[in-house]
């Protein structure tokens, strides 16, 4: 199975919050990875992306957290640098370290008490179960709680979750580990399907978003910021800070391939890059965009595929799996 670990260097761990559907996932860089940024939904919710402008003078990422529980899980990051600078891992300033730790999240306070949300702890846990084996997909981590498909309302979407995957060509490896919380839908670039997304009003069926609202079917209220796809791409080439920021920006295209509409004013989209050179050699970035672009389309497709039904306050969300058995 592919997926972000299979770029050297990078290590991914989640916690998973048994009290109700959230999470956070870690990606951790030891030795530090040149990092990048793109923020292109107009919700989002995000910490020490400022630092990863090209312009500025910080190079070296030490781990990226993506979390649920909105703007209150950008607490988690402080637990993974708790983590970090107790493993030794860390830019090193005067007689201490600060470790790097730029964050994510995404909303998932739809169920259950939303008190119950990733903090500090959560983080430092995710960081402490991290590892280079391919890492869980589906409802885990930053995807527990994530749901798909909200623009006709809560009562006709779908489970979200979190999905990873990988591209290797010329020696160089391409990874991508994405949350998928959107509110649109989850397309299969390679036949233009609807994987999973708004159902019809029988809730047997898929509606097709797209579809729906070209011929003016009104859609639901929906909550600002309630929705969000985040993520991080990696590679182990050798990348400058410009042109690692390139890459987050060029990895929004596989967003765009496969959920529609995406970059709504109702997400937060957000997708950072990290490169760690582990490779040894650079590529052209003209292949390096488009192995970004098919890993993260790629990573989206597997965390609806992975993604479990859930039944829970009250609320009833079928998965993709669920959608393709009957078929």
């Amino acid at each position: 199975m592919s997926s972000i670990t299979d770029v050297a260097g990078i290590e991914v761990g989640h916690f998973t919050d048994p009290r109700r559907p959230t999470g956070c996932t870690v990606v951790i860089t030891r030795e530090g990875a040149v990092g990048g940024v793109d923020v292109r939904g107009a919700a989002p919710g995000t910490r020490e992306t400022d630092l990863l402008s090209p312009t500025n003078l910080v190079e070296q990422v030490h781990a990226v957290v993506l979390s649920g529980g909105s703007a209150w899980g950008l607490d988690a990051a402080s637990g993974a640098m708790r983590w970090l600078d107790e493993h030794g891992i860390g830019l090193q300033v005067a007689k201490g370290r600060v470790p790097i730790v730029p964050a994510a999240v995404l909303f998932d306070l739809y169920m259950g008490d939303p008190s119950i949300r990733p903090d500090a702890n959560a983080g430092y846990a995710a960081c402490a179960a991290a590892s280079k084996q391919p890492p869980q997909e589906g409802c885990v981590g930053a995807g527990t709680g994530a749901i798909v498909g909200k623009i006709f309302g809560m009562d006709r979407a779908m489970k979200g979750g979190i999905g990873s995957a990988s591209v290797t060509a010329h020696g160089i490896t391409v990874g991508a580990l994405i949350a998928c919380n959107a509110l649109g839908d989850v397309i299969d670039p390679a036949t233009g399907q609807v994987v999973a997304g708004a159902r019809a009003d029988d809730g047997k069926s898929l509606l097709n978003t797209q579809q729906a609202m070209v011929r003016g079917d009104p859609h639901k209220r929906i909550i600002p910021g309630s929705n969000t796809t985040i993520g991080v791409v990696a590679t182990d080439a050798v990348l400058t800070k410009p042109q690692a920021s390139r890459l987050a920006t060029v990895g929004h295209d596989g967003l765009a391939r496969a959920i529609n509409p995406a970059h709504t004013m109702f997400d937060g989209d957000t997708l950072f890059a990290l490169a760690t050179g582990k490779a040894g050699k650079p590529l052209d970035m003209l292949t390096l965009s488009a192995m970004a672009a098919e890993a993260v389309a790629q990573a989206v497709l597997r965390a609806v595929r992975a993604a479990t039904s859930l039944d829970f306050d009250g609320l009833k969300l079928p998965a993709a799996r669920d959608f393709a058995a009957r078929q």
